[in-house]
């Protein structure tokens, strides 16, 4: 019932409790040196249903779980040497498609194993000049885990490293035993530098080479950058990516769909601007997903010229351009962004596309362009409005534009203004009277109002009516004089 607290029980509870207690072990992330000591203990008195180690298989080893990352020497040389051979092949074998964390982990499981043989029984003794056991052969590659790198070096000659390049990279290696490998394929191509098939094959070992090893490497095909960038081998610094990348397009390579993937965006934002004008259009068009999201505001301008000139023929049929331009649109320019709003199509952008956008072309799109845009996304807008991009487009709309168009609550645009005065319209009425009068009437108003003057005077008098009334308001002034008189 205790459950994860199992894992914060001090040292001494281990061995008193019940041997359950090694089945809650198993889900601790991690146990302290002490809780190691105590879980062997309670292994090596046999009184659990694992039974003693010495009776112990492959499938009892298997069964222990994250356990066995905790046995020591003591624990482990109990263990029948077959069993132990046919757990350090199985781990070796699952090595090969393990990711990074999970191989570590079996790194150091191989080197507990190794450490428990030479206990028990060592297979390899060394002299100061030479290999004491059998060498190192094709038939006999996956003993590399087992050997100290001092075995190794002395055990695994350069002919047959190189000769089975490809299966030795292939084993579980400690970094101390990459590098004698490193080593010993230096050794063997000194002065004729590295042939692309075997540079193919490098995998883990060609990470530990130099931006100045790599800048002499014969990087001419596409399959053997491809090998290279490949993951099975590893992660690679920028710096030496860069390099690499350098030297293949210097020697004349050109950089195709496949390649970008495997490059990815990070890396390719990394390139450097004049590599990026050399890929050409058709590698975007087949490159699939690529994340530009990392690039500076200037490359992600270069990669969307190329991916619209890729898709041009897509125009026509707006969804289908947009699903493949998106991950470029963080380098369109406004005009682009208002074709695509007012395509007639709805492409409903997503708001992770919108508040990539260039944010000084956001600021050029009008609240309809943004509403097209969105399509039904369009509510999500008012989640993120605190976003920088978000906010600075706001304040440049009309807040009663965002009310009637959008509808959505976003609040901060420009108000409507108020209180101010438009243009006066002077309404002239000419008055028919006896013809030694003349009568003048003005009215002047607002440019929205309607005003009408009727005025009635008597003969010999010049009358001016002027009549100010307010906007749409519609006003009547009437005066009225004896009948004789019009």
């Amino acid at each position: 019932s205790l459950g994860a607290l199992v894992c914060d029980l001090e040292p001494g509870t281990i061995p008193a409790s019940h041997p359950n207690i090694l089945e809650e072990l198993k889900l601790c992330p991690t146990l302290t040196g002490a809780q190691q000591d105590a879980l062997n203990a309670l292994l090596l008195s046999g009184d659990t249903s694992y039974g003693d180690p010495s009776s112990w298989d492959l499938q009892t080893l298997q069964d222990l779980g994250p356990l066995v990352l905790a046995l020591n020497q003591t624990t482990l040389s109990l263990v029948a040497e077959a069993a132990r051979e046919d757990f350090r092949r199985s781990i070796a074998a699952a090595s090969i498609s393990q990711g990074r964390s999970q191989r570590e982990k079996s790194l150091l499981l191989l080197r507990a194993l190794a450490a428990a043989s030479a206990a028990s029984q060592p297979r390899l003794r060394r002299s100061a000049d030479r290999c004491q056991s059998k060498p190192i052969t094709a038939s006999n590659i996956d003993d590399i885990s087992l050997l100290s790198p001092e075995e190794l070096d002395l055990c695994l000659s350069n002919d047959v490293l190189v000769e089975n390049l490809k299966a030795v990279v292939d084993e579980p290696l400690t970094s101390e035993a990459s590098c004698v490998l490193k080593k010993k394929v230096d050794e063997f191509f000194q002065g004729s530098g590295i042939p692309e098939e075997k540079l193919r094959q490098l995998g883990t070992l060609s990470r530990l080479y130099t931006e100045q090893e790599i800048s002499q490497w014969n990087v001419t095909s596409s399959d053997t950058l491809s090998a290279l960038l490949s993951d099975s081998g590893g992660q690679w610094n920028d710096s030496q990516v860069q390099q690499l990348l350098s030297r293949y397009l210097a020697l004349g390579g050109s950089l195709t769909g496949p390649l970008l993937q495997e490059i990815r965006g990070r890396h390719l934002c990394n390139m450097q601007e004049e590599q990026i004008q050399q890929i050409p259009a058709a590698a975007i068009g087949t490159a699939g997903q690529l994340n530009i999201s990392s690039c500076s505001q200037s490359k992600k301008d270069q990669l969307y010229r190329k991916a619209r000139e890729a898709f041009a023929s897509l125009a026509s049929t707006p969804g289908s351009y947009y699903c493949q331009i998106q991950p470029y649109l963080g380098g369109a320019p406004a005009e682009d962004l208002k074709n695509l709003a007012n395509a007639g199509v709805a492409i409903n952008m997503d708001l992770g596309t919108f508040l990539a956008l260039n944010p000084e072309e956001v600021q050029k799109l009008s609240v309809t362009d943004v509403k097209h845009l969105l399509g039904e996304n369009l509510p999500e807008l008012k989640e993120h409005e605190h976003e920088p991009l978000v906010v600075s487009w706001v304040q440049q709309q009309s807040q009663q534009e965002l009310d009637c168009v959008l509808g959505i609550g976003l609040q901060g645009g420009r108000p409507e203004p108020t209180g101010t005065a438009s243009p006066a319209a002077t309404s002239m009425a000419t008055v028919t009277t006896p013809a030694s009068v003349t009568s003048m009437a003005t009215v002047t108003t607002l440019a929205s109002v309607t005003s009408t003057a009727s005025v009635t005077t008597p003969a010999s008098t010049t009358s001016t009516a002027s009549v100010t009334t307010p906007a749409s308001v519609t006003s009547m002034a009437t005066v009225t004089t004896p009948a004789s008189v019009t």
